[in-house]
């Protein structure tokens, strides 16, 4: 059992902290049963296994059965260093650093079906991991973002992903002529989301293939997406709203893609 601070493993976890150490490792950190569980059942690259055993609980026994039989690294630490490892305030007592995927455009493979969910700029941790739990549930499996978005690895973000993050193809760090280039080259329509667009449902704005751009909470998405757009549409809305959150709207035109797709 590690119950040392000092521990060389200890100090690298702590260190998955930082954005900036968690590029140079590749690595980020995940916690809690239900995360370890998906990152089990849909193949991440899991490095190192942390638990405390003072806080087992007897729906930890399938994991570390799983855990065993794969023989994944593992180690018990006390509990004042899960608490040194955690970021939550009171740690479940499971632990693990998972390897980054490393995602290119050769990994998209676009058919009359495809729709790539472009995020442009979204800052928000709790937005982006909502949308990308939405749009595995919606079907989609290629997801890009733009220079600018909010980390992936961030810890909400992991958290709010409640597991998608494993199961998407998602580019990171990528640059708008890149994006363009790519759906000029596969055919897909750029539909974005925008206040001063079409209404998508009656015109079949939304059907695929397309890539549909969901641009930053408060300034939309950046210019050069926007001149380019070949449609844009907007989410009728009433009694005097003004806009939607960037998770609520991405979720709605991310079922109209299904609906259109299947109906239409």
């Amino acid at each position: 059992m590690i119950t040392s601070l000092q521990n060389t493993l200890v100090k690298h976890v702590v260190s998955l902290k930082r954005r900036k150490d968690r590029e140079e490792a590749g690595e980020f950190v995940i916690e809690g049963r239900r995360l370890l569980a998906e990152a089990l059942s849909r193949g991440a690259d899991i490095r190192q296994v942390f638990l405390a055993p003072g806080k087992r609980q007897p729906e930890w026994e399938p994991l570390m059965k799983e855990i065993e039989r794969r023989r994944l690294p593992h180690e018990e630490v006390d509990e004042r260093v899960m608490r040194k490892l955690s970021l939550t305030v009171e740690p479940q007592g499971l632990l693990a650093v998972i390897k980054q995927p490393r995602h290119d455009w050769d990994d998209v493979q676009a058919g009359r079906d495809t729709v790539l969910l472009v995020l442009d700029g979204i800052q928000d941790p709790g937005n982006l991991g909502t949308i990308l739990r939405t749009a595995l549930a919606a079907g989609v499996q290629y997801v890009c973002l733009s220079k600018g978005t909010v980390d992936l690895y961030n810890d909400k973000v992991v958290r709010s992903t409640m597991g998608a993050i494993f199961a998407l193809t998602v580019l990171d760090e990528q640059e708008a002529p890149e994006i363009l280039s790519f759906c000029r080259d596969h055919s897909l329509r750029l539909a974005l989301a925008d206040l001063k667009g079409d209404a998508p449902y009656k015109a079949g704005l939304l059907k695929p293939p397309l890539a549909l751009v969901i641009g930053n909470e408060g300034k939309g998405p950046q210019e050069l997406l926007r001149s380019a757009a070949d449609v844009k549409v907007a989410i009728p809305m009433f009694n005097e709203v003004e806009s939607l959150n960037a998770a609520v709207a991405a979720g709605i035109l991310l079922y109209e893609t299904v609906r259109q797709r299947d109906f239409l």
